[in-house]
This record gives structure tokens, C-alpha cells and sequence, in this order.
């Protein structure tokens, strides 16, 4: 047996040295101390500029983030939702893209998107990530010792966007790797290069996707987004492309991480195991929990669309705003105990799907995925230990492991 190391706390330092666009330290420290210190201290704390990036405001407090999130008109996502891209000027797919579009043009295009998304329409493909996710962990336990970051949890939320989109099961294993890599890195700090060349090929594979959905469309979200008018017009084929992209970063690198991030807290925790299995816990709240505790997403970007001012400070017009849901998750206003991993926690009001118009379309399908995956291992597996080192991925805006070695031994 492998015993799991935790990352080293951030050491003590001024809350203006510490670099929250760094990859590195997210990959490499458990931020959880500053995270509470910035609560406590400076909720809204402006990390001035370095390294030739701008400086932005960082929002820890859940309340603050609950109020920025929910403020599309005094904080927009229109010139970017992730750091990196602010930070660089902003986002090319703004005012084309769900994620980066507010006011009509984003409640038109959001109620074209949530038919597909709704829980009628997803019978079909719930059913299918269950049978998968089964034989996934059934393959997985039958071989024994298995990575399941990259062997059983990355297929699983590929499969079920994948098959919404009506992307082939053929070309699976190759957007596997582009987004895997179009915003974060397993292997050190992503480069510029690295990133953009990732997300290129997202755009392109859904260019070409597209394209032959115009000439014979069939029932899929890409068909949906050729064939349907919003606001009494088609959708561009950029717009399109743009639309693909952010469907399947979304659908696929969140769930998969909270899937790998959920395991290995089962497997440091064996009262939480067996809390889950002996149905002490159950499904549905064990289900929040694991989205809280892991909180995938770190971060969503705002630009302040006026001054305004937030938590006494003064926050002016252009100014990038970032909410960290990964602070605003363990915050001790809301959360009793929040550094606990307890899958009875109720209530749970994390945020880790973001709050207010930008909620997260594909929820559902994600609570579906992680359901599936939990009944799977209660299930089918007896015992679960590290088997390997771990890795966790490099980026300021994605959280979690890319790789978790471990032995899986049946339930007998």
C-alpha cells in the first residue's frame, strides 16, 4: 500500500506575495490557511500586478461571490470568464459563446440549450453513463490496480457529452487529449503554445463536425446549434464552434475531476466509506458533497461593468474581478465544519456549479455521472486503496488530480 501524501500548506507571507495565476502553486500547496486568512483579513483583496499581468480583485467571502456571480449587469463575463484570458485582454468568443455572453443574446441562446440539457431529455444518455460507468468499474476491479484518473473517470463525462454531441466514438481518445490539455497541464506549467495549439484543435474538429451537421443534420446538440434561430436568426458558424468548445470543456473536466478528487477522499476516510455503503449516507447528499469538497472549478472571472463598491472596497470599471468558489466552498459563515469531508452535510448550498444567469446547463447531467459512478463502487468494489503516486493537474482554474494510481479489490 501507497499511503496519499496532501500537498504542503502556503508558508506565511503578505497576502500581496502570494501569485493566485501562478499554476504552480495551486498544483503544488494546499491553499485552504490563505484562503481563510484572505476571509478573515481582506475579503476583497486586490493582488496588485506582476510579471507584466495586470492586477485583479480576488472575492473569497461566499456571500461576495454569491452577489458577484448573481450581478451580470455590474460584473460581466462579456470580455472573458477565466483568469488567464482577462489577464490577457479578454476572449475572443465574447458575445458568442454561452460562458462569455450576457443580457438577451445569453437568455436566448441559454433557452435554445436547455431542452437537450433538461432531465426528460437526458433519460437516454443517464442510462448510458450507468451501464458504462458499470463496466468501467468492473473492468477496472477485474484488472486490480488501475490509474483512475486517466483509466475509469476521464471516460466517463467524455462518453456522456460526447454522445450529446454526436461526436464519434472513433474520435473519443482524441479530444480526450486536447481538452485535457486546453487548460491545464499534467506535467509541469502549461505553456502558451501548449494551450492554444489544444484549443485550435477543439475549434477545428468542431468546425468540421459542424459543417457536416449542415449538410445532414441528425439528433444531436451540434444539429440543434446548426439548425435553430436565436432571436430570429441562424447561429454563425463561429458561433457554433465557440458553443461546442465551451459544452465540452464544461461537460468533461469538472465531472471528471470531482469523480477522481471524490474517490481518493473515500479512500483516506474510511468512516465515509462505509458511511456510503451501509446507506448511512446517502446518494444524493453524498453526491453535493463530493462537488463541495472538491470544487473543480476554482475560480470564475468577471469584469466590473461600472464602479461599484464591494465589500468596502472601491472597485472601478475594467477592473478584472475574480470569485473563487474554492475559498467560498469551505467558508466557516455557511458551512459548519467546512473542512470536513461528510457525505451526510445537509444543507450544502456549495457553488460549486457558480450561481445567478451563468449557472452551470450541464448539472444535472454532472449529479447523474457522479451518482452513477457512486453506485458503481458500492456496488462492485470491497476495498480501495492508493496504489502510486498522484498528481495533481497545473492550472489556476481547473482543481484536481491527473493521475490517482489504485488497487481496487471486489466486493465478495
Amino acid at each position: 500500500m501507497t499511503a496519499m501524501t496532501s500537498r504542503p500548506a502556503l508558508g506565511t507571507s503578505t497576502l500581496e506575495d502570494v501569485d493566485l495565476a501562478d499554476p504552480l502553486l495551486h498544483a503544488r500547496h494546499d491553499l485552504g490557511a490563505h484562503w481563510q486568512r484572505l476571509r478573515e483579513e481582506e475579503p476583497v483583496h486586490w493582488q496588485p500586478p506582476r510579471a507584466g499581468r495586470p492586477g485583479f480583485w480576488v472575492i473569497s467571502r461566499y456571500d461576495d461571490v454569491m452577489s458577484v456571480l448573481a450581478d451580470s449587469a455590474a460584473f460581466t463575463s462579456e470580455h472573458g470568464n477565466v483568469l488567464d484570458t482577462l489577464l490577457a485582454g479578454g476572449d475572443s468568443a465574447a458575445g458568442k459563446m454561452l460562458a462569455v455572453t450576457d443580457g438577451r443574446p445569453h437568455k436566448a441562446l441559454r433557452s435554445a440549450l436547455l431542452k437537450p440539457f433538461s432531465p426528460r431529455a437526458l433519460d437516454v444518455v443517464v442510462d448510458s453513463v450507468r451501464r458504462g460507468t458499470r463496466a468501467l468499474v468492473a473492468e477496472a476491479v477485474g484488472r486490480g490496480t488501475v490509474d483512475f484518473a486517466t483509466e475509469v473517470a476521464a471516460h466517463i463525462p467524455l462518453a456522456a457529452i460526447c454522445d450529446l454531441l454526436g461526436v464519434p466514438v472513433s474520435d473519443r481518445r482524441h479530444i480526450i487529449d486536447l481538452t485535457s490539455s486546453a487548460l491545464s497541464s499534467p506535467d509541469g506549467v502549461p505553456t502558451e503554445e501548449a494551450t492554444w495549439a489544444s484549443r485550435n484543435g477543439l475549434l477545428l474538429y468542431f468546425s468540421e463536425l459542424a459543417g457536416s451537421r449542415k449538410e445532414k443534420p441528425l439528433d444531436d446538440v451540434v444539429s440543434l446549434l446548426v439548425t435553430r434561430e436565436i432571436d430570429g436568426r441562424p447561429l454563425t458558424h463561429e458561433e457554433i464552434v465557440f458553443n461546442c468548445y465551451s459544452i465540452i470543456m464544461g461537460g468533461h473536466e469538472t465531472t471528471r475531476f470531482a469523480m477522481i478528487g471524490g474517490l481518493r477522499a473515500l479512500m483516506e476516510r474510511p468512516d465515509q466509506w462505509e458511511a456510503l455503503v451501509s446507506g448511512k449516507a446517502a446518494l444524493a447528499p453524498a453526491v453535493e458533497e463530493v462537488l463541495r469538497w472538491t470544487t473543480p472549478a476554482l475560480h470564475a472571472g468577471r469584469t466590473a461593468a461600472q464602479d461599484v463598491v464591494l465589500g468596502g472596497q472601491f472597485v472601478e470599471e475594467g477592473d478584472v474581478v475574480t470569485t473563487w468558489m474554492s475559498s467560498a466552498n469551505r467558508d466557516e459563515r455557511i458551512f459548519d465544519r467546512p473542512d470536513e469531508f461528510d457525505l451526510a452535510r445537509t444543507p450544502n448550498k456549495h457553488v460549486s456549479f457558480a450561481y445567478g444567469p451563468h449557472f452551470c446547463l450541464g448539472a444535472f447531467l454532472a449529479r447523474a455521472e457522479l451518482t452513477a459512478l457512486l453506485e458503481s463502487l458500492i456496488e462492485l468494489v470491497g476495498h480501495a486503496e492508493p496504489a502510486g503516486e498522484e498528481s495533481y493537474v497545473y492550472s489556476n482554474f481547473l482543481s484536481g488530480l491527473s493521475s490517482l494510481p489504485v488497487a481496487l479489490r471486489p466486493r465478495t
